[in-house]
């Protein structure tokens, strides 16, 4: 359930609140807004039987504006528990702001120095605010290139430094997470792993900001749940990310769900990133899909950029050339302004 305090509530009411509900079981979260202070009441009381009467209790007091059950199998990452929007500042670049469209970018993996450099480069000076590069990658068949793990990891931290951006790489597996963020400002958790659940609550207990991707067969609730389990643990910096959903359709990788971001907006106080290039598996249909995703109302976009997709241990065929990249973010500026956001 959640508690809205009402507007002249004191700092002692609040401490009053939050002793009644960790005294009857609740685990309790707290945020702040600018009009109003909102208590949430997480878990099953002690007494299961009793919530009815708990809800009374608190109704009665003379600073509680009201109380209210949340029915979603998901809480803190509810818009009933934040009506407004999470923005997550990862070294200045601020994600989640509805004036501005974040993009990351950056090869698939990082292959060699000279790779991530190169395309480092062109990404930065194409406009991009943060660096993606794999150093684990997930692969369906145990045979294909998993990256190089920390030397990997060694080499997206020094092109952040050269290159003044953040980094987002991904984790995966609860062994790798320390040393997954000694190097990374964003830990990614892949399509495969949004069901992970040790995983999700390993991360949950850092206060990295992590990107939750969709599962390729999840529900909107379910991914939700998925980004519950990370908020639970204590990490609300959670960036929701839409890479498409497997369907019947054979002609692109996945199938994008414009659906999901708008949706998201909705039940969610958390930002949405769209992934247009896994989303599709081409690099001729990203552009498209791209302008779709903002004008919808994406908080931004991660692109597959490679200086020569043709030899890319990994994800060639949806990887843009930088010239590609360049194009756009062209193509994204009046789209942007459209939307009433800048890049």
């Amino acid at each position: 359930m959640i508690v809205v305090l009402a507007p002249q509530a004191t700092k002692e009411n609040l401490m009053q609140v939050t002793n009644m509900l960790e005294e009857r079981g609740y685990a309790v979260h707290i945020t702040e807004g600018v009009a109003q202070t909102i208590v949430g009441a997480i878990g099953l009381p002690t007494d299961p039987t009793a919530k009815g009467e708990v809800m009374e209790q608190f109704e009665s007091l003379a600073y509680v504006d009201k109380v209210v059950a949340v029915t979603k199998p998901y809480k803190i990452v509810s818009r009933q528990f934040r009506p407004e929007p999470t923005v997550i500042t990862v070294r200045g670049i601020r994600i989640g702001d509805p004036t501005f469209a974040v993009i990351m970018a950056g090869p698939c993996t990082v292959e060699t120095e000279s790779q991530l450099r190169e395309s480092a480069r062109a990404v930065k000076d194409a406009g991009a605010h943060i660096l993606r590069g794999g150093a684990f990658k997930p692969s369906t068949s145990p045979y294909s290139f998993h990256g190089h793990g920390e030397s990997a990891l060694k080499m997206l931290a020094a092109a952040r430094d050269e290159f003044d951006m953040p980094v987002i790489t991904e984790v995966m597996d609860v062994r790798d997470v320390d040393l997954v963020c000694k190097y990374a400002d964003i830990l990614q958790i892949g399509t495969r792993n949004m069901a992970n659940f040790s995983l999700l609550r390993e991360v949950g207990k850092t206060q990295t900001p992590v990107m939750l991707k969709r599962g390729m067969s999840a529900t909107i609730e379910e991914w939700l749940q998925a980004a519950e389990y990370i908020a639970s643990q204590g990490n609300t910096n959670i960036i929701l990310c839409e890479r498409g959903i497997r369907t019947f359709e054979t002609y692109t990788r996945n199938t994008f769900d414009l659906n999901a971001i708008p949706a998201v907006k909705e039940l969610s106080h958390l930002p949405i990133i769209a992934d247009p290039s896994h989303a599709t598996g081409k690099a001729s249909l990203v552009s498209a899909v791209s302008r779709g995703a903002i004008a919808a109302g994406a908080d931004g976009l991660i692109i597959e950029v490679h200086p020569s997709p043709e030899t890319a241990l990994k994800d060639g065929a949806q990887s843009l050339r930088p010239e590609a990249f360049r194009e756009l973010l062209r193509d994204l500026d009046p789209v942007c302004r459209a939307v009433g956001r800048r890049m």
